[in-house]
């Protein structure tokens, strides 16, 4: 499976950083596999940083390899556990679940919205799903543990945009 990881800097050894922020499945290290999506995480780092470069770091995961290896949790679709398990991380609380990747779509600022009216009671599960479903979701895999960590192997990075003499 190839991974893209959109950043201001090349990250050639992946780590799990806290974050400052609540984020879809928690913390550690998150990938795609949708080369667009890690193109606007770069933009968007790049931004949030005011840095002056974006780079698309890539990577192999031998998915077959990992599945009786790792603890794995995959939500296929916007479905009501993957907008369960969403809520709770992005809310700081524990899932229950010791896992070592999470693959599943990207709750996007569209997406998000639909989540915090769910979340604040102004919509219901189904109608959240709903509209969950009429929105062009691409996927993230997360690395969340050290262990997971092991089988994410550095290909190369690509410069996309602006400069790296500043």
């Amino acid at each position: 499976m190839k991974l893209y990881h959109g950043s201001d800097i090349i990250v050639m050894k992946p780590q799990i950083l806290a974050a400052n922020r609540l984020l879809d499945f928690g913390e550690g290290f998150y990938t795609t596999t949708n080369y667009d999506q890690a193109v606007r995480w770069a933009e968007k780092v790049s931004l949030r940083r005011n840095s002056a470069v974006q780079y698309i770091n890539m990577y192999e995961l031998e998915f077959d390899e990992v599945k009786g290896l790792l603890t794995i949790v995959e939500f296929k679709k916007p479905d009501e556990d993957w907008l369960e398990f969403i809520c709770a991380c992005r809310s700081g609380k524990s899932v229950g679940i010791d896992y070592d990747i999470v693959i599943g779509p990207v709750a996007d600022d569209n997406v998000y919205t639909a989540v915090k009216l769910f979340e604040t009671g102004v919509l219901d599960k189904e109608e959240t799903i709903k509209r969950l479903k009429v929105e062009e979701l691409f996927d993230q895999v997360l690395f969340h543990s050290e262990k997971a960590l092991t089988f994410c192997k550095y290909t190369n990075a690509v410069q996309i945009g602006g400069n790296e003499n500043g």
